[in-house]
């Protein structure tokens, strides 16, 4: 099954979406189609939102850094995220603004103290982001700061969320970024340092991971600088195709 979040009838609801991708279905029975839907990132209000920097070797070795040696985490506010189909400003001051296609592991059940064996249990599904850097601000790639990765609408979310069991085993998943059709990032989650399940026992060892809690798994190389007008588009197999539009600001 995959969920999606939009904007009906003046406030943000659940929708399954039904008939590949072509229509949403609204609790209650009501039906619009999904070129029809404001589309919202789909985040559970509240929830906690944890991101990985230099989680994939040649992305650290594109970059000219050693591969990490434990998880490189920051947070993001809820400000940062939007939906699919959705426009991204890029900064006046900024020439070096660049997407990244990432896989996030949307956590299902309360997780404490969870082994690795046990870590794909406790994660109820799969989406998309494409959680955009600006170079320009970037003061220290191991402390991402709030200029980076918290910037109003950098980060598409979506379009959906897929059931973990539809997606099956999350480090064998193909991902790229297209930039008006040419492709600029190519890469597989198996190349990630560190994996979902790892990730998972990482952060429940010493807090509780809730549902709704999300975790935006790295980006693999490939650094292209965008420009007003750009369609940008990121797309991870068996997950979905996440569409975002870069406009500068004046």
């Amino acid at each position: 099954m995959r969920r999606a979040r939009i904007a009906h009838e003046g406030r943000a609801q659940w929708a399954e979406v039904v008939e590949d991708g072509l229509v949403l279905a609204l609790p209650g029975g009501v039906r619009i189609a999904a070129k029809d839907a404001k589309w919202l990132a789909p985040v559970t209000p509240g929830a906690s939102v944890f991101a990985l920097g230099l989680n994939y070797a040649d992305h650290s070795a594109e970059l000219g850094f050693k591969t990490i040696e434990t998880p490189l985490v920051f947070l993001k506010g809820p400000n940062a995220f939007t939906g699919h189909d959705s426009v991204s400003p890029r900064p006046a001051d900024a020439n070096q603004m660049h997407p990244e296609c990432e896989l996030v592991a949307v956590i299902g059940r309360p997780a404490r103290r969870v082994s690795r064996a046990d870590a794909l249990g406790y994660v109820a599904g799969y989406t998309i982001a494409n959680d955009y850097a600006i170079r320009e601000y970037l003061e220290n790639y191991y402390r991402p700061n709030l200029r980076v990765k918290n910037r109003d609408a950098t980060t598409p979310l979506g379009p959906w969320i897929v059931d973990a069991a539809d997606v099956g085993d999350p480090q064998a998943l193909a991902l790229s970024t297209k930039v008006n059709g040419v492709e600029v990032q190519h890469g597989s989650t198996k190349d990630m340092v560190f994996d979902v399940a790892g990730l998972v026992e990482y952060l429940s060892d010493f807090m509780t991971l809730m549902p709704g809690d999300m975790i935006l798994t790295g980006t693999p190389h490939g650094v292209h600088f965008v420009s007003h007008g750009d369609e940008v588009v990121c797309e991870i197999e068996k997950v979905g195709r996440l569409v975002n539009h870069i406009q500068a600001e004046p």
